[in-house]
């Protein structure tokens, strides 16, 4: 599998994530959303939207947007699943799953930061924007996570989707000192070798790597 990734966007964050916690094998192939890789025809052939990530199949299918990516990865290759077998816990997972990736994502990927920037607003305003978003998200997590473990206990779906938005709350400076139960999750996680893996910094095509 080819995954059309960025180091730091959030969605192809999760991607990665689901893939390493999998043990699947793929090839990533870098998309400078700065440079603006991700508007050229060559990448816009793949996908025409322009996004990231895209997953290009071992049967050579291109998929977009994470949930499906996820969704896909989920069904095709079900031995280490990221979901619960009973609906209750599976919706509470993909509850989550829905908050961070509708309500909270889209408000600082690129495109909008971009268009605000056009409106006239300046960087502190922008970042203002953003940790409002941001904070309110998180503040809805927090409330429904449990007291021990990961999310909901048991390692999956809903984490998958926390800890790439928790790096780019970082990224925009938001205060996470609200919320010990994500702080508690972020913890754990950092202690996992798949999200290690997985993580911004440790990818070829984060500007240390490149410079190194």
């Amino acid at each position: 599998m080819d995954l059309y990734t960025y180091y730091r966007s959030t969605s192809s964050y999760r991607v990665r994530l689901a893939l390493a916690l999998k043990g699947l094998d793929y090839r990533a192939v870098a998309v400078d959303l700065l440079r603006g890789e991700q508007l050229q025809p060559a990448y816009r052939t793949l996908n025409p939207q322009g996004r990231v990530p895209s997953l290009k199949t071992e049967a050579g299918e291109v998929l977009s947007q994470s949930p499906a990516i996820l969704e896909y990865l989920e069904e095709r290759y079900p031995a280490i699943p990221l979901l619960p077998a009973d609906p209750l816990p599976r919706a509470r997972h993909r509850g989550i799953a829905a908050l961070i990736a509708c309500d909270v994502h889209p408000l600082h990927n690129v495109s909008v930061l971009n268009r605000l920037r056009g409106l006239g607003l300046d960087e502190p305003a922008i970042r203002a924007w953003v940790a409002h978003w941001i904070g309110e998200g998180l503040a809805a997590v927090e409330t429904r996570l449990g007291d021990c473990g990961y999310c909901f206990g048991e390692l999956g779906l809903a984490d998958v989707y926390l800890l790439p938005q928790l790096y780019a709350a970082r990224r925009f400076q938001v205060d996470l000192s609200p919320y010990p139960r994500i702080l508690r999750v972020e913890a754990l996680a950092a202690a996992h070798p798949a999200f290690q893996q997985a993580h911004p910094e440790a990818q070829p095509d984060t500007p240390a790597q490149v410079a190194s």
